[in-house]
């Protein structure tokens, strides 16, 4: 198959790149190596696409784990003012303008299933918490549940901000 595309791009005058080229392969391909040509190509089991995590599992887990990194590099960046600053409205269009996107990158193709809506709604509200000054020990102890905390950061919902990224789409 990749024989008859590499014939297929030379008619073009196009080349592939066989040391960057990787393959990904699931459970139902054999373990025998592939060729291009008489060269052996590299197998991957994920990558890194346009900023998500691909694997052949279609598992979010990995991206999410990404996604939390990049939210905390960019709450980092905020969390000085927003520590400061007594202004509510202020520290939710900084989370809505900064850190929400963070989460979010590339929403709009994830296939968000129930249990990947839970890492994201944590992760949410462990910088909603962050923000407001309130530790965990703290919101157990006062009994505060997190709807309450939510409406004091008057932030976005991650997860219903991905789920509308579907349909408003990636420039918007």
């Amino acid at each position: 198959m990749f024989d008859d595309f590499d014939k297929a791009c030379g008619k073009i005058g196009l080349r592939l790149n066989l040391t960057k080229m990787m393959f990904v392969k699931n459970g139902l391909v054999s373990h025998a190596p592939f060729t291009l040509n008489g060269t052996y190509t590299s197998e991957c089991s994920s990558y890194i696409y346009l900023g998500r995590k691909i694997n052949m599992m279609n598992d979010l887990a990995p991206e999410l784990s990404r996604r939390k990194r990049a939210v905390w590099r960019v709450f980092k960046s905020i969390e000085d003012v927003v520590r400061r600053s007594k202004n509510t409205r202020l520290c939710a269009h900084l989370f809505d303008s900064t850190v929400l996107p963070a989460l979010t990158y590339a929403s709009e193709i994830w296939s968000l299933r129930k249990q990947d809506e839970r890492p994201l709604s944590v992760i949410e509200r462990t910088v909603d918490r962050t923000m407001l000054g309130v530790s965990r020990s703290t919101q157990v102890w006062d009994g505060i549940r997190s709807s309450e905390l939510r409406q004091r950061s008057k932030v976005k919902d991650a997860v219903l901000y991905a789920k509308q990224s579907k349909t408003r789409g990636p420039d918007m």
